[in-house]
Parts: C-alpha cells; structure tokens; sequence
C-alpha cells in the first residue's frame, strides 16, 4: 500500500501560518434528510464524488454531525485481526455507530486507488452512476471517449448486473467495486433503455481527467470550470487567469465540483487574491489558518458559479471570494460540507478517514450543513445571469 498522503500541518512561513495537506472527503453514504440526496462516482474515483438531486435542497439532515474516536478504531480493528475477522469491517462498524457522516474506512486496494484519484485516474470504463430512493442504480454520464462511451452507454441508462450480479439497491460504493479492476480486463453490463433490455461488454482501461477546462466566451469573457481539486489544478486555475485575454471578465465555473486537497484550492482562491485570509479550520479544537500567496489578479471582473453539487474545498474558494469581496457568487446553494477529515493507519493494513474538525471562511461562517447562498440565485440560467453580471461590471462592448 502507498504511504499516507502527508496529511500534516506544513509551515509556510511564520507570517502566513500554515498549510493544512489533507483531503477534504466527500465519502460513499446513504440518502439522508429530504431530498434525493444520494452518491454519484466515477467507477473508481472514490475522493471526487458528487452528488445528485435537485440542486438548491437543505443538505441532509445531520451533515457534520458527529466524530470517531480514533483510539476505539483502532482497538476495535486490532481485536479483529487478533481473532482473524476483518480489522476494515470492525472500525466501519465502529465509524457506522458514531455519527461520523464524512468518516470511512478504506481497504489497502481502496486506498491505493484513492491516492491514484488524487492524482485524476483511476482504472475503469468511465462511467458516473447514481443509486435512485427506490434502489435503481442509472448512468449519470460517461467520460467523453471512454470505454463505456464507445462501448454505447449514455446517461439515463439503467444498470441492471456487473458480471452477472445484481447491483439493484446496492450501495454506489460497491457497484463502483464491482467496476473497477485491471486495466485491459473485461467487464459484463446489463443494462436498461427505454424498456429495452441489453448486455454489453466493456474492456477497462486507464482513464485520466482533466480537472480545469478553459473556454473563451462571446463578450470578451473566460470561462474556467474547475471539476474537482486534484493534484495540480490550483496551478492550472491560475495558468489560466494569467493567460486569458487582457480585459477579459472572468466566469469560475465550481458547479458540481464535489472538493478535493485543500492546498489545490488555496492555490486556485491564491489566483484572484493578493494574499490574506482563504479559511480558519478546526483540528481537535485547535484553530489554524490557511492564507493565499500574493500576487494574484484582483482586477479582473470576477463571477464564482456554484450549485448543491459545490461541496467541500470548492466551498472553501466560493466562501473565500465571496467574503473578500472579489466574487458576485451566482447559483444555488452549495452543500455544505465543512468538515475536515485525516487518516489513521490501522492494524492490519485498513486506513480509516476520521472526522477531526471543521472549516470557515474568512468572515467566521461555518459552511458544515449550511453551505454558501450565493449572491443571485440562479437555476438552468446561471450562466447567462452571470454573463449579465459581467456586463454591469464593464466586461464586453
């Protein structure tokens, strides 16, 4: 098994505090609350889940609520392998009764391909699923040119079996194992269209994402949509805003982008801040402080777009923009997911992801449960709303 993520505190410099290097995750859970809120994944990416329903509900009931104790984990997994049961099973158990939402544990397989999803790959056939309330599991989308793309697959499908088992009512986290596998091995879906029942085989392959897109738009404005925080897109975001044309508004596109490494979203808020404050976060009740670099472009025009499927760091960026003044956030709210998790390696091999605090943006808000309204609400037409936004600010003819 790879070694851990450095989840530590790395200083900066003493002026500016310190750099928290962990992962804000968004884990595999069931519906809570009101709503349809249930997982979406990619067929191996674990750490850059989103989720579906209706963007604009209440986050689910309970978001943040509770923590596990790190030690009962441990003793818990360490008993079991004593008695040859399984230490994973054990500590999710324990993890399971202590109303640690965001809390999960990771076999070493799990977790390797949980590093590789930081990196933006995993191994699969590009495929997004959804489980519905009553225990459908359907395509949500399929990565452009994979292997579920060419192999016919499109969102809507209704995903019946994985090599012949049933994957109705299955939790999302088992059907993405069910999924993933070797690259170059075969995998036999059953599927559902219109009715119409058919089998296709897909061959799994190493897939890659790109986590920044960058568009020019009509009216001398660049759209830059950031997908999930892996490694490198915080240099991206800022390649991006160094290169778009000079008088160009801006338009950050963070709508579904579920969150991702924390010091990859300080970097991204770093491109449109000159300094200062990004976010206070908690870590067993001791307050620490991440600061963007100096530097960025405070003049450009600026719209943050964000919806339900915001979750996590890129709440962190929409909350810091939004409190500093630098972005006219357009959207519904986020989901809120403010809380801050690190690992511990247990015996046996499992790491269990544990809850340890929670962060804030600039202003003191707490976003756990409650997310980011944003400044002008704004559905299907987003987008245009914000082309309207830029437009008052002096963007275009």
């Amino acid at each position: 098994m790879p070694g851990l993520p450095a989840f530590c505190l790395r200083p900066r410099d003493p002026r500016r505090g310190a750099v928290l290097t962990l992962v804000f995750l968004v884990c595999v859970g069931t519906a809570a609350g009101a709503g349809c809120w249930v997982p979406r994944e990619a067929d191996g990416t674990r750490a850059a889940a989103a989720l579906t329903g209706t963007t604009g509900q209440d986050p689910p009931a309970g978001a943040g609520a509770g923590t596990a104790d790190r030690e009962a984990v441990a003793r818990a997994a360490a008993e079991a392998v004593a008695e040859g049961k399984s230490g994973k099973k054990a500590a999710q158990e324990v993890v399971s009764r202590s109303g640690d939402r965001w809390g999960t544990v990771y076999d070493r397989g799990e977790y390797a391909a949980f590093a590789e999803d930081l990196d933006g790959r995993w191994t699969g056939v590009g495929l997004w699923a959804g489980r519905r309330r009553d225990g459908r599991v359907e395509v949500e989308r399929v990565q452009p040119d994979g292997p579920a793309d060419r192999a016919g697959l499109r969102a809507g499908d209704r995903l019946l079996s994985v090599d012949g088992r049933s994957v109705t009512g299955l939790a999302v986290a088992d059907v993405v194992a069910l999924l993933r596998g070797e690259a170059g091995t075969e995998v036999v879906l059953g599927l559902s269209r219109d009715g119409a029942d058919r089998t296709v085989t897909v061959r799994r392959e190493q897939l890659r994402t790109e986590p920044v897109t960058v568009r020019r738009l009509a009216g001398g404005i660049t759209l830059i949509k950031v997908t999930s925080f892996t490694r490198g897109s915080g240099e991206r975001v800022r390649a991006a805003v160094r290169e778009a044309p000079p008088g160009d508004g801006l338009m950050l596109d963070l709508r579904g982008n579920p969150g991702g490494l924390v010091t990859e979203a300080v970097t991204a808020a770093s491109a449109f801040l000159d300094g200062g404050l990004v976010t206070t976060y908690d870590v067993r009740g001791s307050e620490r402080a991440l600061y963007a670099d100096p530097g960025g472009d405070t003049a450009r025009p600026l719209v943050a777009l964000v919806d339900g499927g915001t979750m996590s760091a890129a709440e962190l960026v929409a909350g810091a923009l939004q409190d500093r003044g630098r972005a006219v956030t357009v959207g519904t709210r986020t989901f809120g997911k403010g809380s801050v998790q690190m690992p511990t390696e247990l015996p046996g091999g499992a790491v269990a992801e544990l809850t340890v605090g929670t962060y804030r943006t600039p202003a003191g808000r707490s976003l756990d449960g409650g997310g980011i309204t944003p400044d002008l609400p704004a559905g299907d037409g987003a987008e245009e709303r914000a082309r309207t936004v830029l437009s008052g600010l002096g963007v275009g003819p």
